[in-house]
């Protein structure tokens, strides 16, 4: 076989590694996150808003690669289960701030568990994850490059 015919296998792509490992380490969080209440891309809001509370929805969807339209939704369910608030500006009706209720302040610390289980589950360790992380890099977050 050819080294053309092989940048079409399959198992060369890295499309095909990207798509299979993000529904795999949505798998091994799944477990870990059931027991605070959490899905996966709630955690993901919660985390961000632990670094910065309150934020505004359009500030938090910039921060999470994420449309508006698909972040309000697990606002509302964050809200419902007590978590955050979603509050009108004053001075600007049309900007939605997000902040963190006392129980979504306080969920932090059950949350600080959840990087060590994972590392236990995958076998790796801080380390190996950071090298994992800042290699997909290029992939993660918004590419101006490529809209439209």
């Amino acid at each position: 076989m050819s080294d053309e015919e092989d940048l079409l296998k399959l198992d060369n792509q890295v499309c095909f590694a990207l798509v299979t490992a993000a529904r795999n380490v949505v798998s091994i969080y799944r477990p870990i996150l059931e027991p605070l209440g959490l899905t996966h891309p709630q955690y993901l809001v919660m985390l961000a808003l632990w670094e910065q509370s309150p934020r505004s929805l359009g500030e938090l969807a910039d921060e999470l690669a994420m449309e508006p339209a698909t972040l309000s939704p697990l606002v509302k369910r964050l809200e419902a289960q007590g978590r955050v608030t979603r509050t009108r500006r004053p001075d600007d009706e049309r900007v939605l701030d997000i902040g963190l209720t006392t129980a979504g302040r306080a969920l932090r610390e059950d949350a600080l568990e959840v990087p060590r289980r994972i590392m236990a589950v995958t076998g790796l360790g801080v380390e190996e994850l950071k090298d994992l992380r800042d290699g997909l890099r290029p992939f993660a977050g918004r590419m101006p490059h490529l809209a439209g």
